[in-house]
């Protein structure tokens, strides 16, 4: 069955995109990286297409066809996954979170507890994470830093950010440019067109939860997984990560960055499977 494309409409009346596969009793929600939009899930729908699971995926407000919102710190990326929740009668989901929807998906297991049956975390990032309470510190690799420069240069042309962004986040900074070509490619690139466009601040719809310092207190089941390709000044900190929350040391994806959606759909589709029938 094709993925409905829908809107569900918050309380301030913004329209929030979303794709739903209706299925079964057992529902999985897909909270997408910073880098992407909801379309980064739909060959991993594809990917489960032979189960009866309920499949949601969302566009936070400043990604894909979700506008941002005219006062960032107006509303709340938690509340808004709530609404969506609401609106399908969801009373207990599954949760899979790349990146920045890795940290969307903890905040969640932290404050909505009981609406949340498991997390699967892919490259996720946390809510307040820091270098300050580790044995380590953030420091990007020589690979990585003129990527995320350039990414990150309001001189840089559009094209140019873009290509810096695809080869960080998609190809993994160590990796050839271009490792990962092909429709995956194209749709990253567009995907992050549109994020450059709306320019919505990294700051907006803040939960206000500082999940790094409370991640022992996650009683739910969670799965923390990482590419092996990813920039390697995350790679401690998805580790510590998975060793707060009691699962060391979690687990590495080989071959793959930070988008595995992306590029390995069959591979996150199975990592889907393990954590709904655990």
């Amino acid at each position: 069955m094709a993925a409905e494309q829908l809107t569900v409409t918050t309380a301030d009346g913004t329209a929030i995109a979303v794709s739903r596969r209706i299925g079964g009793d057992e529902s999985v929600v897909f909270l997408h990286a910073g880098v992407a939009d909801r379309r980064s899930w739909s060959t991993v729908f594809d990917a489960l297409a032979d189960t009866d699971l309920d499949l949601v995926a969302y566009d936070r407000r400043g990604f894909g066809h979700t506008p941002a919102a005219a006062d960032p710190t107006g509303f709340s990326h938690l509340d808004d996954l709530v609404t969506v929740l609401d609106a399908f009668e969801l009373e207990q989901v599954f949760l899979v979170g790349n990146s920045m929807g890795g940290a969307l998906a903890l905040d969640a297991a932290l404050t909505v507890p009981s609406r949340i049956a498991g997390v699967l975390l892919i490259g996720a990032g946390v809510s307040e994470m820091t270098d300050e309470d580790t044995p380590f510190d953030w420091v990007l690799d020589p690979a990585s830093a003129p990527l995320l420069e350039v990414a990150e240069s309001s001189d840089a042309s559009v094209d140019d950010r873009i290509a810096a962004l695809a080869h960080l986040w998609l190809d993994g900074p160590a990796a050839p440019a271009g490792r990962v070509g092909g429709a995956a490619r194209t749709l990253f690139e567009d995907m992050n067109r549109r994020i450059l466009e709306i320019a919505a601040p990294d700051s907006a719809g803040s939960t206000g939860v500082e999940a790094w310092t409370r991640l022992g207190e996650i009683r739910l089941p969670v799965l923390s997984t990482w590419g092996d390709l990813d920039i390697p000044a995350d790679l401690p900190f998805y580790e510590e990560t998975a060793r707060r929350i009691g699962q060391e040391p979690g687990r590495v994806l080989p071959g793959v960055a930070h988008l595995p959606g992306l590029e390995r759909p069959a591979l996150v589709a199975d990592l889907v499977r393990e954590v709904v029938a655990a």
